[in-house]
């Protein structure tokens, strides 16, 4: 880490507290690319959760760029920094610890919302569990072949959550996806398989079929029960 730092000390040794006070002119290529090297590494050190004193901070990239002696012994200098980097990773590791609580709490409520619906989605007629908990509804029906776990599809799919939100949809893009069936979530896996080419069903899947309590992207939280209108065009052998 504190090689890291050097490093880019020596990229920004321009940088000084007098620059900081005047106006910054930015004309040339290499104003600019100092400019936001500086910008960069203020703003990876704000997302680190560092506080620094920058007018210490600025002495020491210029010493550096100029290859003065280091005010800190090496000996003394690995001692600081390794003390340094402890309390950094145990900060990061207290933040995750929250985070990870953060997680379970939010797919508890997503899971129990997600039990919620689909024991009431079941009572409907048109409706069909299966043994895995997979919920399913025909909307278009066929009479073509359903391909095998093994098999290659190209679909059509409408991706929301129990809310409606939407968070992917070949539709929405206008382009039929393929994929291989089973390398994708099990409530694809399993019901795509129910499909017979041509058709069109609607899947309620449970978040045990789905991403769990990882979720998945900005949109899947942990715990999500997943909703999908998928038309199966086509099965590539």
């Amino acid at each position: 880490m504190m090689k890291s730092f050097l490093t880019a000390g020596l990229m920004v040794a321009a940088f000084s507290p007098l620059c900081l006070a005047e106006e910054v002119k930015l004309e040339t290529d290499n104003q600019k690319v100092s400019y936001l090297i500086g910008r960069n590494i203020a703003e990876s050190m704000k997302a680190d959760g560092l506080e620094l004193d920058f007018d210490i901070l600025f002495t020491g990239m210029k010493e550096a760029a100029a290859g003065t002696e280091s005010k800190i012994a090496e000996a003394d200098a690995q001692a600081v920094m390794m003390k340094f980097q402890g309390e950094m990773q145990a900060k990061a590791q207290a933040q995750a610890a929250e985070q990870q609580k953060e997680a379970e709490a939010a797919a508890q409520v997503n899971i129990e919302a997600g039990k919620k619906f689909l024991a009431e989605n079941k009572k409907r007629e048109e409706v069909t569990e299966t043994e895995s908990g997979l919920q399913y509804e025909v909307l278009t029906a066929a009479e073509g072949d359903k391909p095998a776990a093994t098999d290659t599809v190209k679909v059509h799919y409408h991706g929301t959550l129990l809310d409606g939100t939407v968070f992917d949809s070949s539709v929405d893009r206008g382009t039929p996806i393929d994929f291989p069936l089973n390398g994708v979530i099990k409530g694809w896996t399993e019901g795509v398989q129910l499909m017979p080419v041509g058709s069109k069903y609607k899947f309620y899947i449970p978040s045990d079929l789905a991403y769990g309590n990882r979720g998945s992207g900005p949109k899947i939280g942990p715990g999500e029960t997943l909703v999908f209108e998928v038309e199966l065009l086509e099965i590539a052998k």
